[in-house]
């Protein structure tokens, strides 16, 4: 049974415990309850497939937040091989908030990289909450130079609440790091591929998310600011964050039609939570589809290509 429930979780936990104990009474008291059983596994799976069809923009968000959820370093180890970490941006010092290295996947030589929140309270003060510094990013663009070198894809993986707005983050360039980033990867001469695998606020999402495929889980959220940071705007009630995500769109279903990402990757029914392995059974399947995709464009044609991506990108008008 989950640890962490949801509110709109909770019917659904409650009948997959009373399956669980009528189960145990069964095999105890050696009684028949097979039909049974598989009568509320019938209402189980049903009771599912319409709660996760109809989820709201805010609960997509929830999800996103689940602390089972997969975080960077569970795909890594599910999806990716021989993976080694490299350390530290050679200015100032490293970043635990990313986790970066080179790696195989299927074979292919890659350079993987992703923001890490961590799970204890010890893990999430060393992960700073998967909230990056100015040395995360720097750290992030020197090891996708590294793979530039060698011809290495990268794959970049995004997880993250925003960059860490504090003053020491300020005062060594957060800002700068970030639009740096943005500026040398778009001129990278090999293929990356991002997928947001839970939250990507604002700038500290872009900042190691700019690639030619951009891909999104199920249950991801992607936007200029949190829903609590809207509605704190907006309306000074964070409170009201439900009304600020359906204002936002965020969700992954809203950014294809927007244009902004190029593919969804379904998530195991009830959320990657709920099958850690099928989900980065998933997100590898759609990696490798892009990275064989993207394999037989000329570094010249894809930079081209990835500036003309973003060139498209919002609505303009000019006076």
């Amino acid at each position: 049974m989950a640890s962490f429930v949801l509110d709109f979780e909770k019917p659904i936990l409650a009948l997959e415990k009373k399956i669980a104990d009528m189960r145990a009474y069964s095999a105890e008291q050696q009684v028949e309850l097979t039909d049974e059983i598989k009568r509320l596994e019938t209402k189980l799976q049903k009771l599912m497939e319409d709660t996760y069809s109809r989820l709201s923009r805010w609960q997509r968000v929830l999800l996103s937040r689940h602390p089972e959820r997969p975080y960077t370093l569970d795909y890594i180890e599910r999806v990716f091989t021989e993976f080694t970490e490299l350390h530290g941006d050679r200015l100032f010092g490293d970043d635990p908030a990313l986790v970066a290295g080179p790696a195989f996947l299927d074979g292919r030589p890659v350079m993987v990289m992703g923001q890490q929140k961590g799970r204890t309270t010890k893990e999430k003060i060393h992960r700073n909450f998967g909230m990056m510094n100015p040395e995360g990013y720097r750290k992030a663009i020197r090891l996708m130079k590294l793979a530039a070198k060698y011809g290495r894809p990268v794959v970049v993986l995004v997880d993250t609440p925003g960059a860490y707005p504090g003053l020491g983050a300020e005062e060594r360039g957060q800002g700068e790091a970030i639009a740096r980033n943005l500026f040398e990867m778009s001129h990278l001469p090999v293929p990356i591929v991002v997928a947001i695998i839970g939250e990507g606020a604002s700038g500290g999402a872009l900042g190691i998310g700019m690639g030619d495929r951009i891909l999104m889980m199920e249950n991801a959220w992607y936007s200029v600011i949190s829903p609590e940071g809207c509605a704190a705007i907006l309306w000074k009630d964070a409170a009201k964050a439900n009304q600020a995500a359906e204002i936002l769109r965020p969700s992954a279903p809203d950014l294809l039609e927007l244009g902004v990402i190029d593919e969804i990757i379904r998530e195991p029914l009830g959320g990657a939570h709920r099958d850690r392995d099928a989900a980065a059974a998933s997100l590898k399947t759609a990696v490798l589809k892009h990275l064989d995709d993207l394999s037989r464009v000329k570094p010249d044609d894809l930079m081209r290509q990835r500036l003309e991506k973003y060139g498209r990108m919002g609505f303009y008008r000019q006076a």
